[in-house]
């Protein structure tokens, strides 16, 4: 296994990890837009760029979410 298959399972796993755990601190969900991103560099590192083109929406819908979470609790 090499360096950027192990970086990939590494940012898939994150992303798995904080999407369950979203409803315990909206931390988690800026953690999981963290993820999607390095999931989107993943993608287009590896050449799969369909793949790196959804993950990197993926994180601006989870950071606009991390936004309107924080907004929502007041802070």
């Amino acid at each position: 296994m090499d360096a950027l298959t192990l970086f990939g399972l590494f940012a898939v796993t994150m992303m798995l990890v904080c999407y369950a755990a979203e409803d315990r601190s909206r931390w988690f969900i800026l953690a999981f837009a963290v993820s999607c991103a390095l999931g989107s560099a993943y993608g287009f590192l590896q050449g799969a760029w369909p793949f790196g083109l959804v993950e990197a929406i993926w994180a601006v819908v989870a950071a606009r979410r991390w936004l309107m979470r924080r907004t929502a609790d007041g802070v």
